[in-house]
């Protein structure tokens, strides 16, 4: 027991047991400078500076540029550019949605199950009109009749377009045309007879919105150009473009051929539609 106490009275002693640390001149052995410590000394000054060295390292990363120099810590420069990416990826992807929404109009429109004027928000309001004047105006029959074929004709009115005059459009192809445009049969396009292989032309500067096979019309190219007028070829051998290319007015986009169900020879038939509507491409283009 007395071993214990006296072992602990000189560890005690140890600690604070006094010792001079000198600082002498090499060539002559004066004193420069002295200190007095102890081993307690020594350890708790080397517990406070590692303690202070820890707390400026933390500090100094912390609150300074400096970090950004180390891994793992992002850059303000980084996080502004990840802010501006992020609003700049969705408004791209709100522009993609509303593209991809009425590209699948005008398939639909193509194919046949969606009407034109579905298009075409302005022949929404006329149709609610042209039916709130019906029930309250109870026209005669004549009036009826002749009300509608006026609405027939406007809504097939080229003149009615912005592209007289200040639009020109180039010839896909020169050859017969052996169906003519008749929107009455609903067929809204002109069939061109042309040899099989012949440079099909782009009829104007575009871009290419659909490049496909289909069962009835074979290879189809849908071309969307300025002002909202969307020209339509099909029945190709061959397509020479991509959805997303751009193309010249005059520029060879396919092959003319006789793919596809609904077809019985080789010609193009070729289509125009601004705003929604189909208009006769015979009163814009000469294919003789």
């Amino acid at each position: 027991m007395a071993s214990k106490t006296s072992g602990k009275k000189s560890f005690r002693k140890r600690l604070v047991h006094k010792y001079r640390l000198l600082v002498l001149n090499e060539d002559t052995f004066e004193e420069r400078f002295s200190f007095k410590l102890n081993r307690l000394n020594v350890f708790v000054f080397s517990v406070l500076t590692a303690l202070f060295l820890i707390l400026g390292t933390t500090l100094l990363i912390a609150l300074t540029p400096l970090r950004e120099y180390i891994p793992g810590y992002a850059s303000t420069q980084l996080i502004k550019q990840a802010a501006t990416l992020s609003e700049m990826t969705d408004s791209l992807s709100q522009k993609l949605t509303t593209n991809q929404t009425y590209l699948q109009s005008i398939r639909d429109v193509l194919t046949g199950n969606l009407k034109p004027a579905a298009l075409n928000k302005d022949s929404i309001i006329e149709a609610v009109a042209r039916e709130i004047d019906e029930q309250l105006l109870a026209a005669s029959r004549e009036d009826s009749m002749l009300r509608a074929r006026v609405q027939q004709e406007d809504k097939y009115n080229p003149l009615s377009d912005d592209l007289n005059g200040n639009f020109v459009l180039f010839p896909p192809v020169s050859g017969l045309v052996t169906s003519a445009y008749n929107p009455e049969e609903k067929h809204y396009a002109v069939d061109v007879a042309t040899v099989k292989n012949t440079p099909v032309k782009a009829t104007a500067d575009g871009t290419v919105i659909l490049a496909e096979w289909t069962a009835d019309t074979g290879y189809v190219l849908v071309l969307r150009h300025k002002d909202n007028l969307i020209s339509v070829y099909k029945h190709n051998a061959s397509l020479s473009v991509a959805q997303g290319d751009l193309v010249k007015a005059g520029e060879v986009i396919a092959t003319s051929g006789n793919t596809g169900a609904l077809t019985t020879g080789p010609h193009l038939h070729f289509e125009l539609w601004s705003e929604g509507y189909p208009i006769n491409p015979s009163n814009f283009i000469d294919f003789n």
